[in-house]
């Protein structure tokens, strides 16, 4: 089994169409197109966070996201971050997360401290 690494984009390709060929075979994980497909898939996910990396939203975002994805409102937000001035000032960009709400918003909503710790970026008026 001759693996190579993907180093360019035509290398990324090639590898890309071998990965598809392999999934629609479906192979069995012991055997060797399965683990052909693992590593292959391996080297893509290497090439892919390497060459097209994402950044991690704006913690903003990333709480009015999962306040879409659960069906929550902004008074809902109130035993995370405070009284419901706070909780517009904050969504509005007029107020830092601090290390508590940043927390409890972790804890409650599942958010990565990750994400909430960085810089929110100001809402263009």
């Amino acid at each position: 089994m001759e693996i190579k690494a993907i180093r360019t984009e035509a290398d990324y390709i090639a590898a890309l169409r071998e990965v598809s060929a392999l999934i629609d075979l479906d192979p069995e994980i012991d055997s060797p197109e399965g683990e052909r497909l693992d590593i292959l898939g391996t080297l893509v996910q290497a090439y892919e966070a390497k060459q097209y990396p994402i950044d991690p939203p704006d913690p903003i975002d990333a709480i009015k996201f999962r306040m879409e994805q659960s069906g929550m409102t902004v008074k809902d937000l109130v035993p995370y971050i405070g009284p419901l001035n706070r909780v517009y000032e904050v969504l509005a960009h007029k107020r830092a997360l601090s290390l508590n709400m940043i927390r409890r918003l972790s804890e409650g909503l599942r958010i990565p401290a990750e994400v909430l710790i960085r810089e929110s970026e100001p809402v263009a008026a």
